[in-house]
């Protein structure tokens, strides 16, 4: 594990990485999920990809690395291209490739490099009714001595007030028009059964990006645990066939 200190709005965001270095001459960069570390990515992908160096980070307010601002995913996305441009991860989007799983594939969409979505999150879907009850109950209990964490999504429970603020931030971004904008070559991937971010999601995503090649596999938000071959796989063979 490599940490490094980026300036951003006249603060310190401190990033931890790890890198894996195959002598490849394009690079794979892995960007986890809310509430996840690069750690899952490690043990998803380490033995897949290996025509590209890896690179797995930490986004700031998870696993090892430290935030003390108020971010939205713009943010997010600013401070991890100034490290891409520290640590010299090429721009070109042929020489590189991001990896954004949920919150994470977000991310990936504004680093305006080729990307592989992981049940990308940022389309907005009506609220059930039991979420909708319980953002209503906690605004008339907010100013009380009641303890509110039974309220919480399970996303926002245990984290610090600065990154539970983060949360209610980039939980309500839509990000429907940056789907449709965007221009690089893109791979979707999702799980059947994933109820974090159903199908439904899934099916807006390629509606936006006509242009992008999709998959669903069998599984949950976390399908790619046990198919990182498979998802290589037919990302090449999406490659070839291009």
């Amino acid at each position: 594990m490599a940490i490094r200190d980026i300036v951003y709005r006249n603060n310190i965001v401190t990033i931890s990485y790890r890198i894996i270095n195959h002598n490849a001459q394009k690079n794979i960069v892995f960007l986890h999920g809310w509430g996840s570390n690069k750690e899952l990515m490690v043990m998803a992908f380490e033995k897949s990809f290996h025509d590209f160096n890896h690179l797995y980070i930490d986004l700031p307010g998870f696993g090892g690395s430290i935030n003390t601002m108020l971010l939205n995913t713009y943010d997010y996305a600013n401070i991890i291209e100034l490290f891409l441009q520290q640590i010299h991860i090429n721009a070109v989007s042929e020489h590189s490739i991001i990896v954004g799983h949920s919150f994470g594939g977000k991310i990936a969409l504004l680093l305006n490099r080729e990307i592989i979505l992981l049940s990308s999150a940022g389309i907005l879907l009506p609220k059930p009714f039991g979420i909708k009850c319980k953002i209503f109950l906690s605004k008339i209990l907010k100013y009380s001595p009641i303890s509110l964490d039974f309220l919480k999504a399970q996303d926002a429970r245990n984290l610090n007030s600065i990154m539970y603020e983060v949360f209610k931030c980039v939980v309500n971004e839509d990000f429907k028009d940056v789907y449709a904008r965007f221009q690089q070559k893109a791979t979707i991937f999702w799980g059947r059964n994933d109820t974090a971010t159903p199908l439904e999601s899934y099916h807006t995503i390629c509606r936006l990006m006509p242009h992008a090649k999709s998959h669903v596999l069998e599984g949950d938000h976390y399908f790619f645990l046990q198919q990182s071959s498979l998802i290589e796989s037919l990302y090449n063979k999406d490659t070839i066939s291009q």
